[in-house]
């Protein structure tokens, strides 16, 4: 075979291929996976799903989106100073998923296994009994361009009521769809 030809190949067809997978990773889609059970039993450990990086553009986060964000500083420093604590190295942490649960402005409490927001009981079909919250929490207010962030396995979730809220400026995409497995491809709510 030519190597001029191989060349104009892959000038032709595998470099703008490549440079479109980039950018549609970059800006508009990503798969990512889950390595611990702090969203069970809406994503469980290992369950594969994509994020979509474009809907934020035009409109806000909204309560009950499953979010993907960088971890936030206070987070960071928990994680290292447990770390230390346990004489070990200090890690470097991954983004998180989440479900938004408290909005800009809003208060939010969680006490008796309840989470209330603005002094209301939030309904939350997707937290089953034996999954409620065990523990109590605020009453906090959020702050502007900021979100509270619980995981759906609340007993087991690293999340807002440990490190604090989430800036705005920290959410990746919100997940919206599982691939994988296959016994559980789907919509993602």
């Amino acid at each position: 075979m030519d190597i001029k030809k191989i060349i104009r190949e892959i000038l032709e067809v595998v470099i703008p291929a490549l440079l479109l997978f980039l950018v549609l990773r970059a800006f508009v889609v990503e798969a990512r996976y889950v390595p611990s059970p702090s969203m069970r039993p809406t994503i469980i450990e290992w369950d594969r799903f994509l994020v979509e990086k474009v809907s934020y553009r035009f409109r806000q986060p909204q309560r009950g989106d499953i979010i993907v964000f960088h971890p936030t500083e206070k987070a960071k420093l928990l994680a290292n100073e447990e770390q230390i604590h346990r004489d070990q190295r200090p890690i470097v942490l991954n983004d998180f998923i989440k479900r938004i649960i408290g909005l800009p402005g809003e208060t939010v409490e969680i006490t008796e296994g309840k989470v209330l927001i603005n002094g209301a009981p939030l309904t939350e079909e997707y937290i089953s009994p034996e999954r409620r919250p065990i523990y109590e929490y605020g009453p906090v207010t959020i702050g502007e361009g900021e979100y509270l962030v619980l995981g759906d396995n609340r007993n087991q979730s690293w999340d807002s009521h440990y490190w604090g809220f989430v800036p705005r400026k920290k959410i990746v995409g919100r997940a919206f769809w599982r691939f994988w497995p296959f016994n559980r491809v789907g919509k993602i709510r």
